[in-house]
This record gives C-alpha cells, sequence and structure tokens, in this order.
C-alpha cells in the first residue's frame, strides 16, 4: 500500500512531462495551409516561439509563395504583416540559437520575401554565416553562394572564400544541383584550372542527375555562358536532358535556354524545332501578360511570318497590362524580328515611357538600342532617354558600362557631344579590354561624321580620344600573357579602327604565345585568323601540328572552325594532307551529330580546298537531310539563313563539276535564277576600261562579251574566242550558255542557230576575270581559296582563265593605254 502511494507521485510527474513535451505551436504551424493561417499562429504564441518555431513559418511562408504562378503571389502582402514583422524581430534575436542550416535556409527565405539586402536582420544574418563558413555542409554553402550573387556580391572576398572552399571540396560534392547553384555563383573567380575541374565534374554528375531535373543543367549551361566558354561535351549532355523535358517546360524556360546558346553561339537544330513546336502548344494557354510575354519572346524569333503575325496581334490586346521589365524584353523581341507593327511599337514605347523611371541603367541603354533600330518616331522620348544615358555615363566608372553607354548614345543624333562625356570615358578607357575599346572607337568614329568642329580642328578631343585608345590597346597587348585571355576579347575585336591600329601588334602577340596554343584552343585562334584575311604562315603551322597530333582531344564540330582558314585563305602547311584527312576522320563517325546549316559549311570548306569526302556529300544530298535543313533555315536568322542558302549552292555546283560520280543533281537552277534578277547589273570603272582596251586588242567590241553567265550560273566579266591560231573570233549577237538535258556545254542565242556558236575546231573560249581585293589576302598577293575554286570549275567548263589581279593592273607599270594593251595582249594571246 505504502509502496503504491510512493509510486503514484512518479507516474503522475512522467504523465505530465509526457503531455507537457508535446509541441503545440510547432503542430499547430503544420496543419496550416495558408500564408494567414501561419501568421495566425504566429499572432497567438509570441511569446512561445522558438528558434524552430520562427523557422518554419518563414520556410512555410515562403514555400506557399513559391507554388504559386508569378501573378498569383501575395509576397507584397506578406511583407507588410506585422506579424511578419513580429517573425523577423525574433528572427534577429535569435541568430546566435540557430544551427548553421537553419540559419542558411531562413536567411535564403526572407531574402525570396522581399526583406531588403540592407536590413539588420540581412546584415547580421550574413555576418553570422561568414563566421560559420568553413563548417557549413555543401548543401548551405550553394544556397549561401545564391544568396550572395543575388546581392551582387559576385567578386567579393567572402565569395572568394567560397570559391577557394568548393575548390578543396569539388571531389565531396555528389548532388548536381548543389554543385550547378556553386558553379554559377562563383563564375566570376574560377581559373582555368578551376573551370576546367568543375566542368569534369559537372559532366559526372549529370549522368547521376534525375533525368526529369532540368533545372540542374540548366544552371550548367548558364555557367558556361557566365565564363564565356563554350565546352560541347557538357553542352550536348545538357541539351539531351532539355530534350527529354521538353513537354514540361514552359515558355520562361525555353526562353532563358535559348537565350543562353545564342550567348555561347550554340545552336543545336533538334531543340529548337522541339522548342518551337512545344511554344506553339503554348499559345492558347498563355492568356495573361505574363507567360505571354515569355512566349513572344522565345517563339518570335524562331517562327514563321504567319506564327509571327498572330504572335503581335494578340499582344497587341495586352500590352497595356505589361510591366516593365515585359515591355523591356517584348521591345528586343521585336528589333530581333525587325517588326514592321507600328501600332504595336507604339504602345510598347509607351508602357516603357510611362515606366522609365523603373528602369536601370543598363536597361535603358537597351530600350534606346531597340528603339533606335526599330526606326522608331519619338523625339521626346529619345531626348529623356539620352539625359538619362549621359548622366549615367558620367556617374559610371565600370568599363562594360561605360563602353555600352557609349556606344547607344553614339547611335542618337546629336550635333555635339558634351565635353564631360567624352572626358568620363577617356579616364575609364585604361581600365577597357580590347573588345570594349574597340566598341569605343567606332562610337567615336560616328561622333567625327556628325560633329561639324571636328572638320575645324584636327587636334580635337576626338582625335586625342583616339590617340589614347590606341597607345591603352598596345600597351594591354604588350603585357598579356595568356592567349586564352586574347582571342576572348578579340572575339568580335576586329573592326576599321582594330585592324588598322592594333591587328599588327595581336599578330605580333599570339606569335609570341604560339606555345601556349593547344587543342581547347585552336578553334578560336583559326577562326580569328580567318576574320582577319591575313595570312601569318607561323600560327598557322602551329594549328596544324597541334590539330594533327590531338586531333582525338580537339571536339568534332571544331573541326570546321580549324580548317576554315587552311581552306578560306588557301594557306598548304607542310603535311596539309595529313591535316585534312585527320580531321575528315575525327567527324565522319559525327555526321548525324551535327547542326544541317554547320554540316553544308564544313562541306563547303571542304570543298574550296578540293576536298569531298564521299560519306559526307551523300549525306547531304538527300531528301532527308535536305528536309531538316529546311526546318531548320526557318529558325534561323536571316543573315545565317541566307549564307547558308549560298553555300549549299555553291556545294552542289562543285560537287556537280568535280564530282560527277556522286551523282548529285543540280537542283539550283531556279534559286540562281532568282538571284540573278536582283543583282545589280552596274559595271565599275576598271571594268569598263578593260572591256574597252579588249576591244582595242581583239579587234573591236564585237570580239568580246561582258558579264557572260555560264552553266552554274558564274558570272564571267569578260569571255573571248579564238581559234587555233590564237585569232579572235568574232560574235555575232547577245549569245548565253545553257546545259543540255544530258549535261553537254551549249551556246545558244535568241536570234541564231546552234551551229553558229559552235566552236570551230581547234578553237577554245577564254575568260577574262579582274581580280579585286576580295579574292586576295590583305597582307600579300596570296590568291584565296574562293578564286582558285572558280578558276577550276571555270577550266571544267571548258574555258581557259585569265586572271587580271587588281595590284597589275593598277600598278605603275601599266599606266598608258599602250601599257594596259600590250598587258592584256601577253595574258590573252601570249
Amino acid at each position: 500500500m505504502f509502496r503504491l502511494q510512493c509510486v503514484r507521485p512518479c507516474l503522475r510527474r512522467l504523465f505530465h512531462q509526457g503531455v507537457g513535451s508535446r509541441d503545440y505551436v510547432r503542430e499547430g504551424l503544420q496543419v496550416c495551409s495558408t500564408d494567414d493561417q501561419v501568421l495566425d499562429v504566429v499572432a497567438k504564441n509570441r511569446t512561445k516561439l522558438t528558434v524552430e518555431h520562427v523557422s518554419c513559418a518563414v520556410r512555410m511562408l515562403w514555400d506557399f509563395q513559391k507554388e504559386r504562378p508569378e501573378l498569383l503571389r501575395t509576397v507584397h502582402l506578406i511583407k507588410c504583416h506585422p506579424q511578419f514583422l513580429t517573425l523577423r524581430v525574433l528572427a534577429e534575436n535569435k541568430i546566435s540559437l540557430m544551427d548553421d542550416l537553419t540559419l542558411v535556409d531562413m536567411l535564403y527565405a526572407f531574402l525570396r520575401l522581399t526583406v531588403e539586402p540592407h536590413d539588420s536582420l540581412v546584415q547580421q544574418m550574413v555576418s553570422e554565416a561568414w563566421r560559420r563558413i568553413d563548417r557549413l555542409p555543401m548543401s548551405s554553402l550553394s544556397k549561401f553562394a545564391v544568396i550572395l550573387s543575388d546581392q551582387l556580391l559576385h567578386s567579393s572576398p567572402l565569395m572568394g572564400h567560397i570559391t577557394n572552399i568548393l575548390d578543396q571540396k569539388l571531389s565531396s560534392i555528389d548532388n548536381g544541383r548543389v554543385l550547378a547553384a556553386l558553379m554559377v555563383s562563383v563564375s566570376n573567380l574560377v581559373s582555368t584550372r578551376l573551370r576546367d575541374a568543375l566542368i569534369s565534374r559537372a559532366e559526372c554528375l549529370l549522368d547521376t542527375t534525375d533525368p526529369l531535373n532540368y533545372s540542374t543543367p540548366r544552371r550548367m549551361v548558364q555557367f558556361l555562358r557566365s565564363i564565356k566558354y563554350i565546352h560541347r561535351p557538357l553542352l550536348e549532355k545538357c541539351n539531351e536532358i532539355f530534350l527529354r523535358n521538353i513537354t514540361r517546360l514552359d515558355a520562361e524556360n525555353i526562353s532563358i535556354i535559348l537565350g543562353l546558346y545564342q550567348s555561347l553561339q550554340f545552336n543545336n537544330c533538334d531543340f529548337r524545332l522541339a522548342a518551337k513546336e512545344r511554344l506553339i502548344e503554348l499559345i492558347d494557354t498563355s492568356t495573361d501578360p505574363y507567360s505571354f510575354s515569355k512566349l513572344f519572346v522565345a517563339l518570335a524569333p524562331i517562327s514563321s511570318a504567319e506564327i509571327r503575325e498572330r504572335l503581335e496581334n494578340t499582344i497587341l490586346l495586352v500590352a497595356d497590362e505589361f510591366s516593365a521589365h515585359q515591355a523591356l524584353a517584348v521591345v528586343e523581341a521585336l528589333e530581333e524580328i525587325q517588326s514592321r507593327n507600328f501600332s504595336l511599337l507604339n504602345k510598347i514605347a509607351s508602357v516603357i515611357q510611362k515606366k522609365l523611371h523603373v528602369y536601370r541603367v543598363i536597361e535603358v541603354a537597351r530600350i534606346t538600342q531597340a528603339l533606335f533600330l526599330l526606326h522608331y518616331q519619338n523625339p521626346e522620348l529619345f531626348a529623356a532617354l539620352r539625359t538619362i544615358l549621359v548622366s549615367s555615363l558620367q556617374r559610371s566608372f565600370y568599363p562594360y558600362e561605360v563602353t555600352m553607354l557609349t556606344r547607344v548614345l553614339s547611335m542618337l543624333p546629336s550635333p555635339r557631344l558634351d565635353e564631360g562625356v567624352v572626358q568620363h570615358v577617356d579616364e575609364v578607357i585604361a581600365q577597357c579590354n580590347l573588345s570594349e575599346l574597340n566598341t569605343i572607337s567606332f562610337a567615336i568614329a560616328k561622333w567625327i561624321r556628325t560633329d561639324p568642329s571636328y572638320r575645324h580642328n584636327t587636334h580635337s578631343k576626338y582625335v586625342r580620344l583616339l590617340q589614347r585608345l590606341s597607345q591603352c590597346g598596345r600597351e594591354r597587348l604588350q603585357t598579356a600573357d595568356r592567349l586564352d585571355l586574347v582571342l576572348d576579347e578579340t572575339k568580335f575585336a576586329p573592326g576599321e579602327w582594330f585592324e588598322e591600329m592594333l591587328l599588327e601588334e595581336t599578330l605580333i602577340t599570339l606569335n609570341r604565345m604560339i606555345d601556349q596554343i593547344n587543342p581547347s584552343n585552336i578553334a578560336d585562334l583559326a577562326f580569328f585568323l580567318t576574320r582577319t584575311n591575313r595570312l601569318h604562315p607561323p600560327l598557322l603551322d602551329r594549328i596544324a601540328s597541334v590539330a594533327i597530333e590531338h586531333i582525338d582531344e580537339i571536339h568534332f564540330s571544331a573541326t570546321y572552325p580549324t580548317l576554315l582558314p587552311f581552306s578560306v585563305l588557301n594557306y598548304e602547311p607542310a603535311h596539309v594532307d595529313e591535316l585534312y584527312d585527320a580531321c575528315i576522320k575525327r567527324f565522319t563517325p559525327h555526321i548525324s551529330s551535327f547542326d544541317p546549316h554547320l554540316l553544308v559549311l564544313l562541306a563547303y570548306c571542304l570543298a574550296l580546298a578540293d576536298h569531298f569526302p564521299e560519306e559526307l556529300i551523300r549525306e547531304i544530298f538527300t531528301i532527308d537531310f535536305l528536309g531538316k535543313l529546311d526546318c531548320q533555315l526557318e529558325s534561323l536568322n536571316d543573315s545565317l539563313k541566307m549564307r547558308t542558302k549560298q553555300r549549299l549552292m555553291e556545294l552542289n555546283r562543285a560537287v556537280c563539276l568535280e564530282c560527277p560520280e556522286f551523282q548529285v543533281p543540280w537542283f539550283h537552277e531556279r534559286y540562281c535564277q532568282h538571284l540573278q534578277k536582283k543583282v545589280n547589273g552596274s559595271v565599275s570603272p576598271v571594268q569598263q576600261q578593260i572591256h574597252t582596251m579588249l576591244g582595242g586588242v581583239l579587234g573591236g567590241i564585237n570580239f568580246v562579251q561582258a558579264a557572260v553567265i555560264t552553266p552554274y550560273f558564274y558570272t564571267i566579266d569578260f569571255v573571248c574566242k579564238l581559234d587555233k591560231h590564237l585569232k579572235p573570233l568574232s560574235y555575232s549577237g547577245p549569245s548565253t550558255l545553257q546545259i543540255s538535258e544530258r549535261g553537254k556545254v551549249l551556246w545558244d542565242s535568241n536570234s541564231l542557230e546552234n551551229s553558229r556558236d559552235e566552236l570551230p575546231a581547234g578553237a577554245h573560249r577564254v575568260a577574262i576575270d579582274f581580280m579585286d581585293s576580295k579574292f586576295f589576302c590583305k597582307n600579300s598577293h596570296h590568291v584565296k581559296g574562293e578564286a582558285l575554286m572558280r578558276k577550276r570549275h571555270l577550266e571544267i567548263l571548258g574555258y581557259r582563265v585569265v586572271q587580271i589581279p587588281h595590284f597589275e593592273w593598277n600598278s605603275m607599270e601599266l599606266s598608258t593605254p599602250h601599257a594596259w594593251k600590250r598587258y592584256l595582249r601577253k595574258k590573252i594571246l601570249g
């Protein structure tokens, strides 16, 4: 009995402790299904809230918000709620009690709920996270890095510390999502070694990543865009995941991916076609301004004219409801497609004008550029834009920002530029890279053309600025020690000022770094040399030797830019056949992986150098391939579309003439006839001069024909006929060449019988071509590949080809009519 009485108080205490251990506040939070319910629980239990309660409430508030579409979120209402202020105060008071995971998660949620970065709560939480940074788990470190990036602390010492931790612990990361977020956050600070290590780890983790998770590969592509580095194996892996998820992607994600690809100059036909189909499916379900603006930005540039018209008509109805940033995105899309829908343009510009105060300075520059290129007429709006740009330029010291503002300002009509702007640009120039210097030179050239004071003052502010640009450019090249950096800065540089002032110094610098040429940068270097249009044997020889030795380390698609300078500039290194054979062997197993337009460009590049790999040619001239190419052309920009069509025609012509055994039909007759109608038939003064001289040499104008169109549509400047004794034969009327059904070359005339144009036995036709500077490399008299291919083809068509180089015709030796005639007589008659 006494023993039971003793046990009873113990049982009572245990029972009370069990009941007391239940966390009623937490249970109350867990059953909440709305923001208001969470905030009600906070209000009723203010004095009982622990760190865990505050963390749970804040996390739930953000979880409710992120599950909703952007338009339906109520973050602004939460932020103004008095109980949210309670949560902020409690969180700030309990920072020291938070564990590492809670600290970072709560900081992330508060920022997503739009608490300002300068708020004392955020400041203290960031400071506390910094103190604990070395012990944070990688998942929390990843989230903390995202937080810092959102606060524009990409290059801060704190981000540098995170980069160092990432470098040390990279091999321990086994979550692709964690790695991808870290990659994007530290992209400003990665070294070449760490870049390669990150990419290698990312490739490994993608193989184990959930194939339905497309946000991780999207961040990896974003990392490549941020560091301006094209790593095709990683891009292709990411692209495969995007394609598998195409039916799950919304317009916003497709727009982001297409934008990333465009920045990286990575064209993937399969994704563009799948994205286009998916976006067309989304047209009917995208009814609100937010989703439709995303759809328009993604679909308009890659759609047909009919779809574009439908999109423009729809967006006209919702344009008044656009936010400032939606209007900006749409006006840039209108500029990209060169829209002429002035009703829509006026409405978008009206929205922009009302919200002009919302935009950041770079966004104002983008708006100005888009409206100017669309030929929009609104002096009041442009005056307001110009005022903002000038004011912002004079305050900015970021080189990329000053460069962009300078370029956009130079577009706007203005009688004279403010002296303060020129002075400020001059102060920033020393910090600019080669690409930025080149951009500023374009702007100065425009100001010189529009400023009347320049004509009266040769020592003007512009001359001094150009001299300073040249000086800074040379100093930057002379102190450069990394080939990859120079190639990156000169990727878009060549222009009139760059070629005149810095190109020679650039080639000297590249030659100094010749030992840094490796499989990863030869494609960029080769492409740069092609664009300069200059022959530089030491660099080309080094590219050839590296390509031959390390061909397996070069991505198959990089064989095209690698071969380009050798074909275009007609340069043959010591082992030229080995180079072409190695590249052909490298890409042949991957022919089906090329984008159709790139395969056409590659085949044309090879044709210039008289290489026609049978497997490549047979692949291109199949019905399936040409159908796929047609589909792709619809989604390409106009310039690339026209270039691809032209190269396909030239490849078709080359194969018909040089490889008849492939039995590829000539199917560009109508295309060439259409082009011929659009060609300007004007003749240059030099051609008129040569025509007159030829008449004197051959015995009269009736012995020579001008602008002769051959089979396969080459246009020859002049043609004459010589008998077996090299005596000129006269033409009785205007005649043209035709192709018979059997492919035989026939001369035909509208007024004469075919037999009249038949050549006598032993006679031949002479094609006389004036070769202006475009047929030669810029720094020599070396003939380019296109001129050689043209000569081969004309000879196959039965002509003896006489080429008149511009530097011979315009030389001091040929300065009299007698000398010109003697020159022509020697060239034609021997």
